[in-house]
């Protein structure tokens, strides 16, 4: 049986409540995020990427702009832009901390999850699509830019490469 709720008069698998969303994305994510990386935003050691320093202001007091960093191959997040009032800034950091060729790997939740969005709850405060990111990344000095389509977690990756 599969488990659902209904929100809104629209039917979502049950697990999006669950948190630990990272875990649809590792399987693609191990295929690139090699080496001294991050995972920003995990909230719980056991949902952190593998082998990954974790930033997380619940588990070390690191914040998404603020941790020692620095020469990374690569930054993984998952579910954490939505959250933070300058996702822009948070993007140039984390830009600044990978060293070139470093890959920025994001997983993120997408408009057509209805309760995602920051008018249905109050914790997300931005609204993610892939044309935006896209956008950020082509104008930052990424290059290799892949995005996936709308996973059954209402979630889209996308990952570049910073420019040599």
């Amino acid at each position: 049986m599969i488990e659902t709720i209904d929100y809104k008069f629209i039917l979502y698998p049950e697990f999006q409540t669950q948190g630990f969303a990272a875990q649809f994305a590792f399987p693609y994510a191990k295929h690139v995020c090699k080496g001294k990386g991050v995972d920003i935003g995990c909230s719980k050691k056991e949902w952190a990427f593998p082998g990954a320093l974790i930033v997380d202001p619940v588990i070390n007091k690191y914040t998404a702009t603020d941790f020692p960093y620095c020469d990374l191959d690569y930054v993984f997040s998952s579910h954490c832009l939505e959250h933070l009032d300058n996702w822009v800034e948070a993007l140039d950091y984390w830009t600044e901390s990978l060293k070139e060729g470093g890959t920025l790997f994001l997983y993120l939740p997408d408009y057509s999850q209805e309760y995602w969005r920051p008018w249905n709850n109050r914790k997300h405060i931005n609204v993610m699509i892939p044309q935006i990111i896209r956008s950020y990344m082509l104008n930052n000095g990424y290059h290799n830019i892949f995005t996936s389509g709308v996973d059954l977690n209402n979630s889209f990756m996308i990952m570049g490469e910073k420019k040599t």
